[in-house]
């Protein structure tokens, strides 16, 4: 697989679909609602999809396809799979912020070898390779240095789609970053969080079961700038894309400031009972469990 090549198309496929997103955040676009609880997909969504799919099983016809509207596309049990959110902040455009991103990952046998993330408003494009880096928009390595942190880290928290409003672990890790952080962003949008945190905009991001589609493009830019992603009690980070919502909460910040944020995360988290195996997780059979290809509030 050239990845290199892969790269290139997948930068072309997000660009189209951004200029498609420009125009049309321009005009009249409709806004429809997705599910009982509140969320919504506009035409926007589905006119991008469609031209980041078509791109990518024209080029690959047996490489499977997860895309965030239309679900598992291509060639189902491949070894190469792309995951395509082709509108990161979608409630974000529906009220007409100028906060929203395109992003794509190629994934290996589950593990992401390549991220793509494409900002329509500034026209700039991130993308990694793993194990080469990450390219800035004018294609510089992005590898931003640790700084001080004298009045508390600066977050972005972000926090999958089917996580209830009164979910203890929740409550517990937002007071904790709200009390000790200098501030804390909630974009609506973690795919641009994830280039802030490779750029060194921000000092840190925790996600609390975040969706498939919303990590997997963006962490690998902010690993291949020099940033170290673990799961919230510290141990390593499980970057298989098949992995429980659980098991996809997250830390992410440089090494010298992870030490540093893992110890307000911990306390918030709760041991671990036989009817929630995993902090935060619902028992088996919960009709509020995550589906594989929805994304993050406003996603």
């Amino acid at each position: 697989m050239d990845l290199e090549r892969a790269r290139d198309l997948a930068v072309e496929a997000a660009r189209a679909a951004g200029r498609l997103l420009s125009a049309g955040t321009a005009d009249a676009f409709g806004v429809h609602a997705k599910g009982a609880a509140g969320d919504v997909v506009t035409d926007l969504d589905l006119a991008s999809e469609k031209v980041l799919v078509e791109r990518i099983l024209t080029a690959y016809p047996s490489h499977a396809v997860i895309a965030e509207e239309s679900g598992l596309l291509g060639a189902a049990g491949a070894e190469w799979t792309w995951l395509v959110d082709p509108l990161d902040g979608t409630n974000n455009v529906a009220i007409g912020l100028p906060a929203y991103v395109v992003g794509l990952a190629l994934c290996h046998a589950g593990r992401p070898v390549l991220g793509v993330v494409h900002d329509p408003v500034t026209r700039q494009t991130w993308s990694a390779i793993r194990g080469h880096g990450a390219l800035s928009p004018s294609g510089v390595r992005l590898a931003p240095p640790s700084r001080p942190l004298p009045h508390g880290p600066l977050l972005a928290w972000t926090q999958g789609y089917t996580v209830t409003r009164d979910d203890a672990t929740v409550l517990g890790l937002k007071a904790a970053l709200e009390l000790h952080a200098r501030r804390v962003l909630q974009l609506w949008a973690p795919l641009l969080s994830w280039v802030m945190l490779a750029r060194g905009d921000i000092d840190g991001m925790v996600g609390y079961r975040p969706e498939a589609v919303d990590l997997p493009a963006g962490a690998l830019i902010a690993q291949e700038a020099g940033m170290e992603i673990r799961a919230l009690d510290g141990s390593p980070f499980d970057e298989n894309v098949n992995a429980t919502a659980a098991d996809r909460s997250f830390v992410a910040a440089h090494p010298d400031t992870l030490p540093t944020l893992l110890p307000l995360l911990t306390p918030a988290t709760p041991e671990p009972d036989p009817d929630h195996p995993h902090p935060g997780k619902p028992p088996t059979g919960n009709p509020h469990e995550e589906t594989p290809t929805r994304g993050n509030p406003g996603s």
